[in-house]
């Protein structure tokens, strides 16, 4: 069995979070391509290190140089490997990931480095290879994904590797540069691996356990919903509801790989199961006629 595993910005946050991931990972050997987001935030008013290197490129544009900004992105990473207690080089990495921001001149670029940086460590954490999804995944002239291209590319790349650690959210455009997905795009990444290894489960961990029947925010006691299909997902996705991105859905759907969505902090909990087809008849099982409301 093979399980591709996506974590969210929260799981990756500091060294505690990548521990807790660590650990889901290796509860179970089928866990074998794992792909990862950039550092979110650990609480409430902290800053995501996306929107800093957002804010690292504009620097550049206004200064010619991101000292100012990144010096915080430093910071943190070097913590969390600190932390980790990762035999890895990150202080000459992060010199020269600046110095490449500085001279791309490109948001998008900026923005990928995230998730690069935060593969690196981890893959040296679990001790598995890092893959770049750059290698993999392409965009046409359009901006569009190039589906059969990246399809082949992730087949071919993976097929001899047992364990890897992947950077979700960019890929690169027909002329070789990155180009990174809308935010949450890292959940794009995870659902193209899944499809490209042929895995038998994509797990999406996130920070909450599965998709809920409607907003918390607005009804605090509202219920997991336990399984979904993708057309309902797509929809709740497009209309509002955050735990999965929209467009997440489709490479998934197109090699029939059921979608769990999981909770980091509550790894018992089952979360969401998301299927082309109902495992059951909602009338015939006396379960509610209305999936969500978003």
């Amino acid at each position: 069995m093979i399980k591709v595993c996506k974590f969210g910005g929260t799981s990756m946050a500091d060294a505690k979070a990548m521990n807790q991931a660590k650990s889901i990972i290796e509860s179970d050997a089928s866990r074998r391509y794992i792909v990862v987001s950039a550092p979110g935030k650990r609480f409430k008013d902290d800053i995501k290190i996306t929107d800093m290197l957002y804010k690292c490129n504009q620097e550049v544009l206004e200064t010619g140089t991101c000292e100012k900004s990144f010096s915080i992105i430093k910071q943190r990473f070097i913590e969390i490997v600190k932390d980790l207690g990762v035999s890895l080089d990150i202080e000459e990495i992060l010199n020269e990931t600046q110095e490449a921001i500085e001279m791309n001149k490109s948001a998008d670029f900026a923005a990928s480095r995230g998730e690069y940086l935060s593969a690196r460590i981890f893959a040296a954490f679990l001790g598995v290879e890092f893959v770049d999804c750059a290698e993999m995944v392409r965009f046409d002239r359009h901006g569009k994904l190039n589906d059969d291209y990246t399809d082949d590319k992730v087949a071919s790349r993976l097929a001899n590797v047992e364990r890897a650690v992947i950077p979700g959210f960019y890929g690169k455009n027909f002329q070789g540069e990155i180009k990174t997905f809308s935010r949450g795009g890292s959940d794009i990444s995870g659902s193209i691996v899944a499809r490209g290894v042929k895995a038998d489960l994509y797990e999406n961990w996130t920070d909450v356990s599965g998709f809920l029947v409607c907003d918390p925010r607005i009804v605090p006691e509202a219920k997991v919903i336990k399984q979904i299909t993708y057309k309902e997902v797509r929809e709740l996705s497009y209309m509002g509801a955050s735990v999965l991105h929209e467009d997440a859905i489709y490479p998934a759907r197109m090699a029939n790989v059921p979608i769990n969505i999981r909770n980091t902090n509550a790894p018992e909990d089952p979360g969401t199961m998301i299927t082309a087809e109902p495992a059951y008849s909602k009338i015939d099982d006396g379960e509610p006629i209305i999936t969500g409301i978003a």
